[in-house]
C-alpha cells in the first residue's frame, strides 16, 4: 500500500465563509501532484456552519477527513491534526491561505532538504508581503521582537501560519507541547531548538487578509505570559 507524503492540516474556527475556497484550492494543486496526500480540517468550537462545511466536502474527496475538537484553541486544532496525520511530511495551513498554495512545494524535497521543520517566513530574505497596512506591519513586528529577544533569538517570524514538520518530529513536538492558544507555535519551537532540530525558514509570498483574528494589543500581552511560562515549564523540566 502507497505511504502517504503530504499530509495537510488545516485548523478551522469560524471557517465557513472562507473555507470552501480553501479546499478548492488545495484539492486542485493536490491533484496535479504524483505524491499521495490527505487533507485534514481540524474544527474547534466554531459557532457558525465550519464543521458542516468540512462534512460536505469529505463527501467529495476521500482523502479528506474532518477531526472535531469541542473547545477553541488554535495549538489544540494543529496538535490534534499532526498526531492524527499518516503523512511523511506534515504541514499546518492557515484557512484563509495567506501564502498560495502552490508555495508549498518549496518546503518539500526536491526543493528543500536537511531540513526537520521548515517554517514560512514573511520577513526572511526574499520573502514579500503584499497589501499589509503599516500598522498591523509594525504591530507584528513588535511581537516578533519579544519573541526574538526572549525566546527564540535569530528565527525572522515564528508566528506565520504555515510551517512543515518531518513525521517522527511532529510527533515528539506536539506530544510535548502544552500551550493550546495562539503562541504554541513558540512553544513548539522553543522545544525543537531545545532538542536540537533543525529549523529553517522559508520566503514567502504572503498576502494580507483583512479579516485575520489577529488582535495585536491583546495578542502582545496574552505573548508575553506564555512566554513566561515556556520560561517556567522548561526550569520544571517539563520539555525534558
Amino acid at each position: 500500500m502507497e505511504s502517504i507524503f503530504l499530509s495537510i492540516i488545516i485548523p478551522a474556527y469560524n471557517e465557513e465563509d472562507r473555507l470552501p475556497k480553501t479546499l478548492e484550492q488545495v484539492f486542485t494543486y493536490l491533484e496535479h501532484q504524483e505524491y499521495k496526500s490527505e487533507v485534514l480540517v481540524v474544527e474547534n468550537g466554531s459557532t457558525d456552519a465550519t464543521y458542516q462545511v468540512a462534512k460536505d466536502f469529505a463527501e467529495r474527496y476521500k482523502n479528506l477527513r474532518i477531526l472535531r475538537e469541542e473547545t477553541p484553541g488554535k495549538g489544540k486544532a494543529v496538535r490534534t491534526g499532526m498526531l492524527a496525520a499518516g503523512g511523511e511530511f506534515r504541514f499546518m495551513a492557515d484557512a484563509d491561505l495567506s501564502m498560495p498554495i502552490e508555495e508549498i512545494s518549496r518546503f518539500l524535497p526536491p526543493k528543500l532538504n536537511a531540513f526537520d521543520i521548515a517554517i514560512a517566513s514573511r520577513e526572511a530574505p526574499g520573502s514579500i508581503r503584499f497589501n499589509e497596512p503599516g500598522y498591523r506591519h509594525l504591530g507584528g513586528r513588535m511581537i516578533n521582537a519579544l519573541i526574538r529577544w526572549f525566546a527564540l533569538p535569530g528565527l525572522h517570524d515564528t508566528q506565520c501560519g504555515f510551517k512543515c514538520f518531518r513525521a517522527g518530529i511532529a510527533e515528539d513536538l506536539f506530544k510535548s507541547q502544552e500551550i493550546e492558544g495562539w503562541a504554541f507555535d513558540v512553544e513548539v519551537l522553543y522545544i525543537a531548538r531545545k532538542r536540537g532540530y533543525r529549523i529553517i525558514e522559508v520566503p514567502i509570498p504572503w498576502y494580507f487578509n483583512p479579516e485575520t483574528k489577529l488582535r495585536p494589543t491583546q495578542d502582545a500581552l496574552k505573548m508575553c505570559i506564555d512566554i513566561y511560562n515556556i520560561k517556567r515549564d522548561e526550569k520544571r523540566g517539563h520539555y525534558d
